[in-house]
């Protein structure tokens, strides 16, 4: 296009035109004087027409340019390719070309616009009042780039948050749970887990969907897993199949929430677990949305790689929590056994109160019944009391022991447990404390435990008549009882013995104490003892503070006692727990 229109157009957007004059032969020359100034680069001819539009024509950046009526009066190649909706001596009134040249925007700003399939940058400029100048660049590949950036940004935050979220508990349901709530909506409109077959007859589910966020629950049987397409293969652990391949018609409504319409399309994966599967992952897109490409489904296995860890975590944690207390049942402390005429309280703390257990135990036995029997060993935070039962009651006579064994936590459990059932077992061929213990001692020296070192005392514990109870102590290697009078005092037990798991001949001094109604006698382990605390943390409590707290609790019943010693030994130590600590009080019960 070269008529004046266009010219007259060029030379307006350039100001080099006529209108502008012709510099004479002296309008390049440097003033003779002025030496130290920039050079004029101005300094020649102007260019004319043709070399002009050659430059423009060779620009990369599409150019267009349009009179004050709007009519194009250039554009270059580049607009050209990138725009051929706009025609020279045209208007461009609708359609695409208007919608690309429509004045929006502030002058000099770029914006995007979709144009032809592309994402096209647009700056508008005005030269005088006669022409603007629009400049059309292709950032189609750019915006790609940078949408690819930001959509991975997008999915390493999602993988971030779910190992997060999902690792943030050992709880198998609630593991499931957090897996759909991160499904939805980021993976898709509805998302299922289907946990491991219970019992081998059904499977549980948890479902949660975009439109109602409430979790829903359910269980299948195991035939109709299989009307699931790639269900069955995911339980069993098998790859995923490709989203393309599943057909989303064949999904049976109880997959899908209420009101959720047809799936579009589908995925199933399986949920990869600690050697064995975790369950499985159905997910599902409503129809008309967006498809599961390739990428999705990376992402979905990734997410079903971290939601099966979890998943399978959390499983072996139940199972072996279950399992746990199924072996500990026996170590935690039932309620004591009621005597006629005796009060019975008994307290346990362990050091290691996660675990709830330790080597300190307390019992009591009825000889000629053991299976009657109730006690207990190495559990924490446990007291059980017994009072006057009546002519109804157990009869008055028992044996009462506590002890301590080396070692904490579950390991010394599991030797005061084999303690206690030992005794179980010598009570039904011996009832004498002296003829127990060294018993009780050759059994520890054959046992193949490690270091079966245990201090403990030995009590029987039978009513005399007129309120009173005789107490028959044996103590090998353990700190002596303590004796509380009904004026106050206290006395120490003069029975003493050697440790027990440590020497083959063993040493007793026995002892023969009474006790009138309303006196007790204190059974209890070194760790009330020795428990360093008190204002500086650093003292030990010592046997002379125990005499102390103890001679403070005269008149009260033995469940009181108990707790009373046990708050004193605790603010002691100001929750530095440091060893296990029993207390085992045997009161002889007062006249009304």
């Amino acid at each position: 296009m070269t008529g004046p229109s266009s010219i007259g157009g060029l030379a307006g957007l350039t100001g080099l035109g006529q209108a502008d004059g012709v510099p004479g032969p002296s309008a390049g020359r440097r003033p003779s004087g002025d030496h130290g100034a920039e050079p004029d680069l101005s300094y020649g001819r102007a260019p004319d027409e043709r070399l002009l539009r050659a430059i423009v024509q060779e620009c990369g950046e599409g150019i267009v340019v349009c009179d004050a009526l709007g009519v194009v009066v250039m554009r270059n190649a580049a607009a050209a390719e990138l725009a051929p909706q706009i025609v020279p001596g045209r208007v461009p009134a609708s359609g695409p070309a208007a919608a690309l040249l429509d004045g929006q925007g502030a002058e000099g700003e770029s914006r995007e616009h979709e144009h032809g399939g592309r994402r096209l940058l647009v700056r508008r400029e005005s030269f005088g009042v006669a022409h603007r100048a629009w400049y059309l660049r292709d950032v189609s590949a750019e915006s790609a780039r940078t949408d690819a950036l930001l959509a991975e940004r997008g999915r390493t935050a999602f993988l971030l948050e779910a190992g997060h979220r999902l690792s943030a508990s050992l709880n198998l349901r609630r593991c499931a749970r957090t897996a759909v709530e991160l499904a939805v909506p980021f993976l898709a409109d509805t998302a299922m887990v289907v946990l491991p077959p219970a019992g081998r007859r059904q499977a549980d589910w948890l479902r949660l969907s975009g439109d109602d966020r409430r979790l829903q629950e359910g269980a299948i049987a195991l035939n109709a897993a299989g009307q699931v397409p790639g269900l069955t293969e995911a339980l069993a652990g098998f790859p995923p199949v490709p989203s393309r391949w599943l057909d989303p018609g064949q999904v049976p409504g109880w997959v899908l929430p209420q009101g959720f319409g047809p799936a579009g399309h589908l995925i199933v994966t399986p949920l990869p677990g600690n050697g064995v599967p975790a369950g499985a992952l159905v997910l599902a897109r409503r129809a008309g949305g967006p498809a599961f490409d390739e990428d999705a489904e990376t992402l979905v296995r990734l997410f079903a790689a971290r939601a099966g860890a979890a998943i399978s975590a959390a499983s072996l944690y139940q199972e072996q929590s279950a399992t746990n207390a199924i072996l500990s049942d026996d170590l935690l402390p039932p309620s004591l056994p009621h005597l006629r005429g005796v009060e019975l309280a008994g307290s346990l703390r362990a050091a290691r109160q996660a675990g709830l257990i330790g080597g300190d135990f307390y019992d009591v036995y009825l000889p000629g019944s053991p299976a009657a029997t109730s006690g207990s060993e190495g559990s924490a935070g446990s007291t059980g009391s017994g009072a006057s039962a009546g002519s109804g009651g157990s009869p008055a006579e028992a044996m009462v022991v506590l002890g301590d064994v080396c070692g904490k936590g579950p390991r010394a459990a599991v030797l005061a447990g084999q303690v206690r059932h030992c005794l179980r077992s010598l009570l039904l061929v011996e009832e004498r404390p002296e003829r127990l213990v060294p018993l009780l001692n050759r059994s520890l020296l054959g046992s193949p435990t490690p270091n079966p070192y245990v201090t403990l005392v030995l009590a029987t514990v039978r009513a005399v008549g007129d309120g009173h109870l005789r107490v028959g102590l044996a103590v090998a290697g353990h700190l002596p009882p303590l004796i509380l009078r009904r004026d106050g005092s206290v006395h120490e037990c003069p029975a003493r013995g050697s440790m027990l798991g440590a020497l083959p001949r063993t040493v007793l001094t026995p002892a023969e104490i009474d006790l009138a109604p309303g006196e007790l006698c204190l059974l209890y382990s070194d760790g009330i003892t020795e428990a360093f605390g008190g204002p500086t943390g650093r003292q030990m409590y010592g046997e002379q503070r125990l005499k102390n707290a103890l001679a403070g609790c005269a008149g009260m019943p033995a469940a009181a006692v108990v707790e009373r010693l046990e708050q004193i030994s605790t603010d002691w130590l100001g929750g530095e727990v440091q060893d296990d600590r029993a207390l085992l009080v045997v009161r002889a019960r007062p006249r009304r």
